[in-house]
């Protein structure tokens, strides 16, 4: 199993949305970076968890953990006209863009800060990407025993 950081704009679409999603269940649609789209595409697996991080907003940090049910498929949204996230380079027999399917597993009991986890950037969460300058990822993987201290940090 592999851990991810899935950064989601709570303006957007926020843990509270996926909470009422039908099935607790959603696409992870939109993401528009080729790095992000790599990891989405060759490494993002059925059975891995991911933090679900809350960023651009006044308050931002990890608000829960979602487990993948379905990897790594064609994003629609790039082949629909009316969405934002609308690609017409791509197409559905050569897909630029992928999505994979996500669960909520459980909400935290409350929000881990990024002021506090970059308390620990020097020591048990030394390389975590999150924490790097200018990380702008929506994607990132997350090593087991920073999975692990975070979990501890609830």
């Amino acid at each position: 199993m592999n851990y991810w950081l899935l950064k989601t704009e709570p303006s957007s679409f926020s843990i509270e949305d996926l909470a009422a999603a039908p099935h607790k269940t959603t696409s992870w649609t939109g993401v528009r970076n080729y790095q992000a789209r790599n990891l989405i595409r060759d490494q993002i697996h059925k059975g891995d968890e991911a933090f679900l991080y809350h960023s651009s907003s006044e308050h931002t940090g990890i608000v829960g953990i979602v487990r993948v049910v379905r990897g790594a498929y064609p994003d629609p949204s790039a082949f629909d006209r009316r969405d934002p996230h609308y690609d017409p380079a791509g197409s559905a027999r050569a897909p630029r863009w992928y999505t994979f399917d996500v669960r909520l597993a459980r909400r935290f009991k409350r929000m881990i800060g990024l002021d506090e986890l970059r308390t620990h950037a020097a020591d048990a969460l030394a390389g975590m990407l999150l924490l790097r300058a200018g990380n702008r990822l929506s994607v990132t993987p997350v090593e087991r025993a920073h999975w692990r201290f975070i979990l501890k940090l609830e």
